[in-house]
């Protein structure tokens, strides 16, 4: 299947009423943070597609919808709304709609996804947390993870992020330090993809595909489309 996934900024290859005929092999799209829900909800229309978000750490007017305990901006307040598209914040999803031969098990599987919300803590701003924060809530999911295991046979097919893992795409400065928990967690799951967004890219030199053992990350910025299973990551 393709999937098409992005973050962080409106594209306008995207942003587009001929997007889905531009990107008419679609079968999904991923969502990696920092985007208004308009823009989400236009991207669902627009391909009718299963389409799966989280949070970054801007664009959160909505966060409290999904988040108990986390107060409404004043200006926000009523009830949540749908959007189309399937929140995997923090949470582990089995999608049968998207369901694949396995190529190991030549079985008919669903895809498994799992996504953490948030950027590392830098100025005590909503959805943003230190490593010791994010790891436990990294471990809170681990039971879902083990029952993929048993049941079909593999932990993880696409781990979705808004930061990057610590010293794969991540930056120096407070704001965009990756989370060394994110090492961790594919080392141990080994995910095919982990897709994040949150580094901006300004230079088409800059890497944005990485290899770290059986995973390849994948920086979302903007626009960028995976193969899965893997055949090669294309622009």
């Amino acid at each position: 299947m393709k999937i098409l996934c992005v973050s962080d900024m409106i594209d306008p290859l995207i942003y587009n009423q001929n997007a889905s005929s531009l990107f008419a092999d679609v079968d999904m799209i991923l969502c990696a943070g920092d985007l208004p829900m308009d823009y989400v909800d236009f991207i669902v229309s627009i391909f009718n597609k299963p389409t799966f978000f989280i949070f970054g750490n801007h664009n959160l007017n909505e966060f409290h919808y999904y988040h108990s305990g986390v107060a409404a901006p004043s200006e926000k307040r009523g009830d949540a709304h749908g959007h189309g598209a399937a929140y995997c914040g923090f949470r582990v999803i089995r999608d049968k709609a998207l369901s694949f031969t396995d190529p190991v098990t030549g079985k008919m599987t669903p895809l498994l996804i799992a996504g953490v919300s948030g950027s590392r803590k830098y100025n005590n701003g909503l959805n943003q947390y230190s490593e010791g924060e994010m790891k436990r809530r990294l471990i809170a999911m681990i039971p879902s993870l083990i029952w993929n295991k048993l049941r079909y046979g593999r932990y993880l097919d696409i781990f979705l992020t808004h930061a990057s893992p610590r010293g794969i795409h991540d930056k120096e400065d407070p704001c965009h330090i990756g989370f060394e928990c994110f090492n961790w967690f594919i080392k141990k799951f080994s995910p095919a993809y982990l897709v994040h967004g949150h580094i901006h890219l300004y230079d088409i030199r800059t890497k944005r595909v990485t290899e770290t053992g059986t995973t390849t990350v994948v920086n979302a910025y903007a626009h960028w489309l995976i193969d899965f299973p893997k055949t090669g990551a294309a622009q």
